[in-house]
């Protein structure tokens, strides 16, 4: 790889810098440009029908301004800009915005798809960078203007004669970040000139990363320099549209809006040529993760995506940022053990969202809990407690979760394939729950006076016994008539059960750790619809481990 023949990006001299102090406090102005930006990068680009699905879909989400396409440049791109117009499917307070080049048949063939649009923004742009100018046109900058200038104007000429009032204007110095930033500020005032803007009556300025060349910051400095010395700036909107060439499309609209920028041009999922545009999806969720109204509704998430993979024919990435069908799924030990930890905690502050590893309730997409810890061999305690409590209302106490967890991990490592609930519940029963070899309880008697007393009848590996003990409790006297009849030492060190309510009839669960004479430790879980019964079977399945 000879990295020689690059050069380093020259970032711009700026001493006075403001925007590394600011913070973005509400929503931009959104613009989705799948129609066009995105349909023109896809392989096989929506027809009729895709294109009219995802115009819905991006207003039922809430974006009041959409590029719906280039329409001089195809008869579909024509057809569906006049379908939308004349089948009255533009809801009211949305605005469509068609792109045009600065050549005059272009324009006017866009003027003439507009044709009765309520409201309609025009997308004039042609490109300014130094390296369009040298290569691609190989002209002079006073010939580079001159096309944006006669654009401009012409574009003015047309909408006084469709209806002024119904049009708003926009210009692209098309690879802007190319761009000398004194000659940037030049044509967009040439077109400023022509186009006159009003404080009531705005025009757009969109600043275009069309390919990315720099860092986040060298962005942001542009964006902050144009704002700064932009002639009428109180007439008009600056507009970000940034693409992913170096995959930091989503920091360099962050910081370029707090450079200064009022709206963002971008595509859902950052569908666009090459690796894509700003994804305003994420670029939103990430606002409301801070707390910010994002103005666009995702609430419905999975059932965008499947609108967006249908229409486009791409997926979304399982681990894409809030959309993706594994980012709110943690299989790490350590991460699940946090997230068991933070939901537990969650019901001390229902109304404040914290918990570890997880930036947005998955509730908000209108996800569940239910696949947040998935189980394999990278699990652990955390993990295997939040799938049994989940699942299954199982509240396994501390100690025994670290033995349940290395346990469904040995498992889990030697089949190299991840547990569903299912299979952990029922690891867990085989391994704790009634366990009855070599030792079944048959039944018992308890009688209390002063002291209780416990009769009970066991089958000792097929052979009937009766046993007695007397203690301070029901389990106190059965251990004694355990320890009498085995002559094994052993002690009850943690005990605890609940209510377990699994199946249709309430049961009660209890778990119980016990120590043998060498210091092992040793588990076991009863279920019974009666608490004494499901505390006896309880040590008989501990106790069965001793034997």
């Amino acid at each position: 790889m000879n990295h020689q023949k690059y050069r380093p990006f020259p970032p711009l001299m700026v001493t006075n810098r403001e925007w590394p102090s600011r913070k973005i406090t509400h929503a931009p102005v959104w613009c989705s440009v799948d129609l066009r930006d995105g349909n023109q990068a896809l392989e096989t680009p929506m027809n009729l029908t895709q294109k009219l699905d995802f115009f819905r879909l991006l207003t039922k989400i809430g974006f009041r301004e959409i590029e719906i396409g280039f329409p001089a440049a195809s008869d579909t791109e024509y057809r569906f800009t006049r379908a939308l117009i004349e089948g009255g499917l533009i809801p009211d307070g949305v605005v469509v915005q068609a792109l045009t080049q600065s050549r005059e048949h272009i324009i006017r063939r866009t003027f003439e798809a507009l044709d009765g649009a309520k409201k309609a923004v025009v997308h004039l742009y042609n490109s300014t960078s130094v390296l369009q100018r040298d290569v691609v046109f190989n002209k002079p900058k006073e010939d580079i203007t001159r096309l944006a200038v006669e654009g401009a104007a012409l574009v003015r000429r047309l909408a006084e004669q469709y209806g002024r009032e119904r049009f708003i204007f926009e210009y692209s110095p098309e690879s802007f970040t190319g761009t000398e930033m004194d000659y940037a500020l030049e044509i967009c005032g040439a077109v400023l000139d022509v186009w006159e803007p009003a404080p009531d009556r705005k025009v757009i300025i969109n600043l275009p990363s069309t390919v990315e060349m720099a860092t986040p910051n060298v962005y942001a400095d542009q964006i902050e320099t144009i704002c700064k010395r932009i002639r009428r700036r109180d007439s008009v909107i600056i507009s970000l549209h940034a693409h992913n060439d170096r995959g930091t499309a989503i920091a360099a609209t962050e910081l370029a809006l707090m450079a200064g920028a009022e709206r963002v041009e971008g595509t859902l999922f950052g569908n666009g040529e090459r690796t894509g545009n700003a994804d305003i999806l994420t670029l939103a969720m990430n606002l409301y993760s801070q707390g910010i109204d994002p103005e666009l509704d995702f609430s419905h998430l999975d059932d965008i995506v499947a609108v967006y993979e249908k229409s486009t024919n791409l997926f979304v990435h399982p681990r894409h940022p809030y959309a993706g069908s594994l980012v709110y799924t943690a299989f790490s030990g350590s991460h699940q053990d946090a997230i068991n930890k933070g939901m537990v905690k969650m019901k001390e502050h229902p109304d404040r969202w914290e918990v570890p590893y997880l930036p947005i309730d998955p509730k908000d997409v209108g996800r569940g809990y239910d696949p947040i810890i998935r189980i394999n061999s990278q699990s652990g305690k955390g993990g295997v407690a939040f799938i049994l409590e989940q699942h299954f209302g199982v509240q396994m106490p501390q100690s025994m979760c670290q033995h349940f967890g290395a346990v469904v991990t040995q498992i889990s490592d030697e089949s190299g394939e991840e547990l569903p609930p299912e299979e952990i519940y029922r690891i867990f029963e085989k391994e704790y729950v009634n366990i009855e070899s070599p030792v079944r309880l048959i039944r018992y008697n308890e009688i209390t006076n002063g002291e209780t007393e416990v009769e009970a009848r066991l089958a000792f590996r097929g052979v009937e016994k009766i046993v007695r003990g007397e203690g301070g409790g029901i389990l106190d006297a059965f251990c004694k008539a355990l320890r009498a009849e085995w002559q094994l030492d052993f002690e009850i060190i943690q005990y605890s059960e609940h209510s377990l309510e699994y199946s249709s009839r309430s049961r009660a669960i209890t778990y119980v750790e016990l120590s043998d004479a060498s210091g092992r430790k040793l588990y076991g879980a009863g279920v019974s619809g009666s608490i004494s019964k499901s505390s006896l079977r309880a040590v008989i399945s501990a106790f069965n481990k001793i034997l």
